[in-house]
């Protein structure tokens, strides 16, 4: 499955390209490759092309492509302190620190 998507991926960036090169310069790359918007095989590619964005809408709907959460990270159900910028809460620090202070004698009450 995840080569499939991979596959519609560049499917849709195909077809992106395709209508950037349309909108700016009117010139129809996949019809002058194939022959002509009508020929099969150029009906064919939008056809792939169209599936392949069907396909890419599932991006939208799986936790793990999820960008703004995730960045790349599998999800877990672990709790975070951190930040966009810094980790504000560093338990391996203030273990640390804990472990630094010398014990209590007599003289320190």
């Amino acid at each position: 499955m995840h080569t499939l998507r991979k596959i519609a991926l560049a499917l849709v960036i195909i077809g992106a390209i395709n209508w950037g090169l349309i909108a700016l310069f009117q010139f129809d790359l996949v019809a002058s490759i194939f022959g002509g918007q009508n020929a099969g095989l150029s009906r064919l590619i939008y056809g792939l092309v169209g599936l392949s964005g069907l396909i890419c809408l599932s991006f939208f709907f799986d936790p793990e492509t999820d960008g703004d959460v995730n960045r790349g990270v599998q999800a877990t159900n672990q709790t975070t302190f951190g930040t966009e910028f810094a980790d504000d809460f560093e338990p391996e620090y203030r273990r640390e620190q804990a472990d630094e202070v010398p014990p209590r004698g007599r003289d320190d009450v």
